[in-house]
């Protein structure tokens, strides 16, 4: 049987490649091939040998192939050479691949007459919410429905990292416990606040245009321009509590912030110097001048964002 497992989503493509695997292991008698065990691409002409080895001896054996039709010669002799493929029953073959710009509609034809594919794109919305859900049952885990809605909009669609914090969670909390909003804040960091940084490093610089455009990319990919507006406020009450420390080291900056992480530090002192004290202030008053704005509903949160980008 020919497998082909591919998609953007690499965490659940990977689960399903080891869940064939194991499958395949229990129901025969077989041993794992060489290239199954660092799971490296074979040249096309040993991955035809391999086959027709087991073809001759009637073994049952697992091939596994790691972007092998990410090369164009490969998929090429795959593709003039697939109708000798068709008596390979005894073998299991998986393809995994890492990209999609490999498919083509012959290929997935192939492995929809000869097996099957399976392809995973990123969990958005209700399938994403679910999914962490069952990763918290499968942990004998529980968390609270405010916190579950943190956690997904600080982690996002990364699955992998979204199971190392869940596991991450769990282990703090320990059996037993609920997961509160409080733990996510404490334990887990929005994965858009490095990116923020970037986005008022281009305010500081007065460099609209890239700060108006990295803002579209946060909205494009679905960033809550709610949440968008905390961090920046967030961002810029971090750059006014260190501006009104004066001309102090950094050290010593870092001594007095103690509740403060380092790094948050280190990054808002040098943005800092970029800006004056009445600057900060009165960017900060704006800010919340926004921010009641678009709470109230008196302008839309997109052309909110906009205009104070487009203000500072």
């Amino acid at each position: 049987m020919f497998i082909l497992i591919f998609g953007k989503d690499a965490y659940r493509g990977w689960q399903k490649f080891k869940e064939i695997i194991e499958d395949f292991k229990e129901k025969n008698s077989v041993k794992l091939s060489l290239d199954f065990l660092d799971f490296q691409r074979l040249a096309y002409e040993d991955f035809k040998n391999e086959l027709k080895h087991n073809s001759i001896f009637n073994e049952n054996k697992i091939i596994a192939q790691r972007n092998a039709f990410s090369d164009n010669n490969f998929k090429e002799h795959f593709l003039k050479d697939r109708e000798n493929f068709s008596d390979n029953t005894k073998n299991l073959v998986v393809f995994y691949e890492d990209k999609e710009t490999f498919s083509t509609k012959e290929l997935l034809d192939f492995f929809q007459r000869n097996g099957k594919f399976y392809k995973f794109d990123f969990l958005t919305g209700a399938k994403l919410k679910t999914w962490t859900q069952n990763e918290f049952h499968e942990l004998k885990a529980k968390i609270n429905p405010v916190a579950l809605s943190l956690l997904i909009s600080f982690v996002g669609s990364d699955l992998w990292r979204m199971s190392a914090e869940i596991r991450k969670l769990v282990a703090y909390k320990q059996k037993n416990k609920i997961i509160e909003k409080e733990d996510v804040e404490l334990l887990v960091k929005p994965k858009i606040e490095a990116a923020i940084f970037n986005t008022i490093d281009a305010i500081a610089n007065k460099d609209k245009k890239t700060a108006l455009s990295l803002l579209y990319k946060h909205i494009e990919k679905g960033d809550s321009p709610f949440y968008l507006l905390k961090m920046i406020i967030f961002q810029f009450r971090n750059l006014l509590i260190v501006k009104e420390l004066g001309e102090k080291s950094i050290t010593e900056i870092t001594t007095a912030l103690k509740p403060m992480h380092p790094f948050v530090v280190r990054k808002s002192y040098y943005m800092a110097k970029k800006f004056k004290l009445k600057q900060l202030e009165k960017i900060y008053l704006k800010i919340f001048q926004i921010d009641l704005a678009m709470k109230t509903g008196k302008i839309k949160p997109e052309m909110a964002l906009e205009l104070l980008i487009a203000d500072i």
